[in-house]
C-alpha cells in the first residue's frame, strides 16, 4: 500500500484532494481521527497568530469547536511535547506523568479531560522536523473509539515506520501547496501585483506592465496587505510566499 499511497499524495493538487486521500490512508491503518496543524510564524515557544496556521482536521465539529476553535489545543501535553521534539511519541508518553500533583498545569487537565469525554484516548503524535526556526508541522492520530493504547502501540510496532513515511511526505508536500490559513486568499490581481513586486519592479513599472494606474495597483497592494494582515508590502510579499499563494501554477 505504501507506494500507492505515496504516488497519490505527491498527485494530489491541492490541500483538500491531499488530506482527502491522507486521512482514507490512515483509517486504514486504524487512526479514524486526525488532526494536523501548521505554522510557519513560529517565534520562540509562541505559534504565531492562529489564523495564519493551517489547521486540518476530521474531527466532529463539538470536538473541533471545544478543542480547535477555542485555542485550547495549544494547552494539549502532547502540543508540548511536539514543541519542543521531533518524530513519533505514543500518547503513552503521558502515563508516567498520571499521578504526580506538578505533571500537568490546570490547562492541561481540562485538555485531557475534554479528550476523555470525547473518545480521544489511544493514539500518537507526530512532530516533523523543521527546516527553519519559524516553522513547526505536527499530526495528532486518534485510534478508533474503544481502542487501548496497547492495541494502538501494537499498530504502531507493525506499521509505525510506514506510517511516518506517508506522513512525512504529506507533510512535505502540504507545505508546497497554497494555503491561506483561516484567512481570506488573495485574488488573482493582488497576487500578480506582489509577483512584480517580489520580481523587483517599481509601481511605476507595474502599472506599465499590468495596464493600470499607478493609484490601481496600489489599491491592489493595499487589499493584498489587508487580507495577509500585514503593514508593509515587504511583509506581504514574505507572508503570501510562504502561503505559497504567489508564483503559483495555475491552471
Amino acid at each position: 500500500m505504501t507506494f500507492a499511497s505515496l504516488e497519490r499524495i505527491c498527485d494530489a493538487e491541492t490541500v483538500d484532494e491531499l488530506w482527502n486521500i491522507y486521512t482514507e490512508v490512515m483509517a486504514e491503518f486504524g487512526f479514524d481521527r486526525l488532526l494536523y496543524g501548521l505554522t510557519r510564524f513560529k517565534s520562540g515557544q509562541s505559534l504565531g497568530d492562529m489564523q495564519d496556521s493551517l489547521i486540518l482536521t476530521n474531527h466532529d465539529t463539538e470536538f473541533v469547536d471545544k478543542y480547535v476553535t477555542s485555542g485550547l489545543f495549544i494547552h494539549a501535553p502532547m502540543m508540548r511535547w511536539s514543541i519542543e521534539n521531533t518524530g513519533a511519541c505514543s500518547w503513552s508518553w503521558m502515563d508516567g506523568m498520571v499521578g504526580s500533583d506538578d505533571a500537568f498545569t490546570e490547562s492541561e487537565r481540562k485538555v485531557l479531560a475534554l479528550n476523555h469525554g470525547s473518545g480521544v484516548t489511544a493514539g500518537y503524535t507526530i512532530s516533523f522536523k523543521s527546516s527553519t526556526i519559524r516553522t513547526k508541522g505536527a499530526i495528532a492520530l486518534t485510534g478508533k473509539k474503544g481502542v487501548s493504547q496497547t492495541q494502538v502501540d501494537e499498530i504502531w510496532e507493525k506499521h509505525g515506520q510506514e506510517i511516518l513515511v506517508i506522513s512525512n511526505v504529506a507533510h512535505l508536500k502540504i507545505i508546497s501547496l497554497p494555503h491561506a490559513g483561516t484567512r481570506k486568499p488573495l485574488t488573482h490581481r493582488q497576487r500578480e501585483v506582489l509577483e512584480w513586486v517580489g520580481d523587483g519592479k517599481t509601481m511605476q513599472d507595474i502599472a506599465v506592465i499590468m495596464g493600470l494606474t499607478s493609484a490601481t495597483v496600489e489599491k491592489h497592494l493595499r487589499l493584498a496587505r489587508e487580507a495577509l494582515d500585514v503593514e508593509t508590502t515587504a511583509q506581504a510579499v514574505l507572508k503570501a510566499s510562504f502561503q505559497n499563494q504567489i508564483f503559483v501554477l495555475e491552471g
